[in-house]
């Protein structure tokens, strides 16, 4: 999964690499993203003004078997939504539709709790300015789903506070 994800190796490539058939490399890696969502489900919050985009978060996130907690498109919505329902991961865009700021969103939800939070947005420059601390995961839109994937399993297993919880 590694090396066709984060490496970007073909699926041809990784069983040359590994000296397995391609069935048995694609039987691996489905094998893979399967129990990889088992160990990590749990509750998403996205904070994604854009319809479009807020309904392909939300769709990606419950194919990896996780549940959705709430989709907000305002500071006050995400902050509102985070305390009422206690999400194990934040997914939050910058830009939102008020005007108000993502980052100033996550910024107060993490004064009352700790969760690991990745940032998708177009904008990443607004993040990385190095006048404040920067975000520990972040993904440029537009986004590839495998992507996303390792990058939310990720920040679940690294992330010792973030609740894991049974989702069905």
């Amino acid at each position: 999964m590694l090396l066709t994800t984060l490496c970007e190796f073909t699926l041809d490539q990784v069983a040359t690499i590994l000296n397995l058939t391609d069935d048995e490399a694609a039987d691996y890696l489905s094998s893979a993203r399967i129990d990889l969502n088992a160990q990590t489900a749990t509750r998403v919050l996205i904070i994604e003004d854009e319809p479009v985009i807020a309904f392909d978060l939300a769709s990606l996130v419950a194919s990896m078997g996780h549940s959705i907690s709430g989709i907000a498109d305002t500071r006050a919505q995400a902050v509102a939504m985070a305390r009422a329902k206690k999400p194990g991961i934040v997914l939050a865009d910058i830009q939102l539709r008020d005007g108000s700021s993502g980052i100033d969103a996550v910024s107060e939800i993490l004064d009352s709790m700790d969760v690991p939070v990745i940032f998708v947005t177009a904008f990443p420059e607004r993040l990385l300015t190095g006048e404040r601390s920067e975000p520990t995961y972040l993904i440029a839109k537009p986004f590839d789903p495998n992507i996303l994937q390792v990058t939310i399993s990720q920040a679940l297993l690294l992330h010792p506070a973030a609740p894991v919880a049974a989702v069905g």
